[in-house]
């Protein structure tokens, strides 16, 4: 766990003040409880937990239960209106922003996404369902994404466009201009 939280420190800028690097120290510790072998023993680490968890979502904005799975250096950019699944799966190297939702497409029916390495969720995009997501992918800002998105791609628009990556490198401007997401 404190590996973990080390390494949570570096990737949020070695800054307290954080809300996204709050949000994955009380993530990482409600995953170390499930170590604790005895019931007996990690009762009270469960209830510490319990109390730290909605504190943590009051103060940041964002809903992150121990039960989804989250790969190294795991940044959240933008703190606020972040949602993810307890079923969701992150591979390393992943960031997102605020008004980010991954989760479950219909309420009451199991199924979340799966990212890949290196994926890049921009502000308010949508990931929704049982659907994988490819290694260095970028996701645009407000997307909805239904639907697999290959590795090396970009995904913009409601529902997303999937488009190749013109370079495996991180996105451009350019790309974003190709893909129909620029800034004006």
């Amino acid at each position: 766990m404190f590996e973990n939280i080390r390494e949570d420190w570096q990737t949020h800028g070695r800054q307290l003040s954080r809300q996204g690097l709050w949000a994955m120290a009380v993530y990482r510790y409600g995953r170390w409880r499930y170590t604790i072998r005895w019931s007996w023993l990690r009762m009270p680490f469960s209830f510490v937990y319990k109390v730290l968890k909605p504190v943590s979502e009051v103060l940041t904005g964002i809903e992150l239960p121990c039960e989804a799975t989250l790969g190294r250096r795991f940044r959240i950019d933008h703190f606020g209106g972040i949602v993810i699944s307890g079923d969701a799966v992150f591979g390393d190297d992943c960031v997102i922003r605020n008004g980010v939702t991954v989760g479950l497409k219909h309420t009451g029916q199991r199924g979340a996404p799966v990212l890949g390495d290196r994926v890049d969720v921009g502000a308010g995009a949508k990931i929704l369902g049982a659907i994988q997501i490819g290694d260095d992918v970028l996701i645009g800002a407000n997307a909805v994404v239904l639907t697999d998105v290959p590795s090396n791609c970009i995904a913009v628009g409601v529902p997303a466009r999937v488009l190749p990556r013109k370079t495996a490198a991180p996105a451009t401007i350019e790309e974003l201009v190709y893909a129909g997401a620029a800034p004006e």
